[in-house]
């Protein structure tokens, strides 16, 4: 298996039982937008990431409150980020915090604020 040195990862809340396309949904959201804040910002990590495949991992917590308590320990850490906040034309109300987009950054960085989380 091939050694990753950089990956993102999408944090979801398991309390809001989101369908599998919901899920896809807002897991594309996060990953664009926290890649392109990297782009913008880390441009050498959004690059080795792109170069290494783009590597993501989908983990989840228990709610809203624990969701808000990885943003704000991404951003004391210094990593790119994007919390999504659904608009509510589909299966949940406008303003629903869904999931939260961390990377792309060293695999390390993410592993020390995130590695405990159970799989999607």
């Amino acid at each position: 298996m091939p050694e990753f040195d950089y990956k993102q990862v999408i944090i979801f809340r398991r309390d809001l039982n989101l369908s599998k396309g919901k899920i896809a949904s807002q897991a594309g959201h996060a990953a664009v937008s926290a890649a392109i804040k990297a782009r913008t910002h880390y441009r050498n990590w959004f690059k080795a990431w792109i170069l290494e495949g783009q590597r993501k991992i989908a983990v989840k917590v228990k709610d809203e409150k624990e969701l808000l308590k990885f943003e704000k320990d991404a951003a004391n850490l210094g990593l790119p980020h994007a919390l999504i906040i659904d608009k509510g034309l589909t299966q949940i109300p406008e303003g629903t915090i869904t999931c939260l987009g961390i990377g792309p950054a060293p695999a390390d960085k993410i592993d020390r604020l995130t590695g405990e989380l159970k799989l999607l």
